[in-house]
């Protein structure tokens, strides 16, 4: 029982309340000097580290959130995935235990990326983010062991989702973008490999004005380019997929693949080399369309001789679809299977992108792979010509003018003759006079050649 004499009196209450005001003010007065101090003292890195650390000691792990980000999904490349690895590249610090470091053979920088297990803490509009690089085991086994998905894991509290969803998120998007223009490499991917591509630098020096072709040809080329890649909403608009075709048909030696080379370092696309050899169904065919990234452009050379692609009615018939109404043409590779890739419903998993056959012989081609749509817009690679002589000579021998300029121009108005032989001809002396003679003398043996073979084959007529 209490006695009202035992209550302390209003004085000590007000007294002991003041005496107590004061000491929390003079703590929090020197807890805001000592983060002032060790905000000058200690570095931003450090303190976010010692601020995550603390942050895992007292946080209710009920609170927090984790995103998965896989790197594919399903058959497609996970888009915020590599831009998430771009950007982590970004984030990297020397408190990291473990990194990835790779250098391919042509690169000039080396490439650190973060390793299994390591994490990565973020700070974005005052809320803090933790990254971790983990792998996730996939069913089937093949020849080196375990198969595995790389996943990132993004943690953050629960209460901060809607931000990182809307906000933070595009925002490591736009970055990505921005890094990979600054540091952009065009690739050349392998594709053929279903259990994966082998990748390398495109480190082709082929340009545009290195080319021994047609001026006209190639201006309308750039002109075609250039109108495809501004035209988003057009396509959009129009209810098209954003896609373009070409063929560069011609025969061997003239430039076929060196403007493939061009027309990938002036877009900056990553170039897909497509051996069809190596694909045995269109399955297969979509799958690997699926896995190729925008703003690329996939190759198929010399399509005429590197599979047997019959017609669609033979193979109609062939499969007996006639007599018993059904066919399972997805167990092979087809001539229909190929122009759903190019212009089927396959053909729209993507945006801006262009489709490049090259062919030596252009009439063995079926004529359903040609028409526009498939096969837009068609590019002969002729013979050298005087204006691409002219190109050689400069890129190889850094002359614009020479007494034998003219009598060369005579010859190749007479012979057939690549831009290759006469690339070879003329790199044959560092001295001008010495490759140009040596040109002429190749022309004209070429000419007589070519002579004594009409009138042979006039006598045996």
């Amino acid at each position: 029982m209490y006695y009202l004499k035992d209550i302390p009196s209003t004085t000590s209450v007000l007294s002991t309340y003041t005496a107590f005001t004061a000491s929390a003010m003079l703590v929090r007065s020197v807890i805001s000097e000592v983060q002032a101090i060790s905000g000058q003292l200690i570095p931003n890195q450090l303190k976010d580290l010692l601020l995550s650390k603390l942050g895992g000691l007292f946080s209710n792990p009920s609170s927090q959130m984790i995103l998965l980000i896989n790197e594919y999904d399903g058959c497609f490349i996970n888009e915020l995935y590599e831009a998430s690895v771009a950007y982590l590249q970004t984030k990297i610090t020397t408190s990291m235990a473990r990194l990835n470091v790779s250098k391919a053979p042509r690169d000039s920088k080396v490439t650190v990326t973060i390793h299994r297990g390591e994490k990565v803490v973020d700070i974005y509009e005052g809320i803090q983010l933790k990254w971790e690089m983990a792998y996730v085991e996939k069913k089937g086994l093949n020849q080196q062991g375990k198969l595995e998905d790389r996943v990132l894991e993004l943690s953050f509290h629960n209460k901060c989702m809607e931000m990182v969803i809307n906000s933070y998120l595009p925002y490591v998007i736009q970055r990505s973008k921005a890094i990979r223009e600054e540091n952009k490499v065009v690739k050349l991917v392998s594709l053929g490999n279903l259990c994966g591509d082998d990748e390398t630098n495109l480190d082709h020096p082929a340009t545009f004005d290195k080319l021994a072709m047609d001026p006209t040809v190639k201006k309308e080329l750039i002109d075609d380019l250039d109108r495809f890649v501004r035209r988003r909403e057009y396509y959009k608009r129009v209810g098209k997929a954003w896609k373009r075709g070409y063929l560069l048909y011609g025969p061997p030696g003239t430039g076929k693949s060196s403007l493939i080379a061009a027309m990938a370092n002036y877009l900056q696309f990553d170039v897909y080399d497509l051996e069809l050899t190596s694909i045995y169904s269109n399955s297969d065919l979509q799958r690997l369309l699926v896995s190729t990234r925008n703003r690329s452009m996939v190759v198929i050379e010399d399509i005429d001789c590197s599979i047997e692609l019959q017609n669609r009615q033979e193979q109609r018939f062939e499969s007996g679809e006639f007599e018993q109404g059904t066919t399972n043409n997805n167990n092979k590779l087809t001539l229909s299977g190929l122009l759903n890739f190019i212009d089927g419903l396959w053909s729209s998993c993507g945006d801006e992108r262009i489709i490049v056959f090259t062919t030596n012989h252009k009439d063995r081609l079926d004529p359903a792979l040609l028409r526009p749509g498939r096969m837009d817009m068609h590019i002969h690679m002729s013979y050298c010509t005087p204006s691409g002589f002219r190109v050689l000579a400069s890129n190889y021998l850094c002359i614009t003018e020479h007494n034998l300029f003219d009598e060369i121009d005579e010859l190749m108005m007479q012979v057939e003759v690549t831009p290759a032989e006469v690339a070879e001809e003329i790199m044959k002396s560092e001295d001008s006079d010495v490759a140009l003679q040596g040109l002429v003398k190749f022309l004209r043996d070429k000419k007589s050649r070519s002579q004594n073979g009409d009138s042979d084959r006039q006598k045996r007529i």
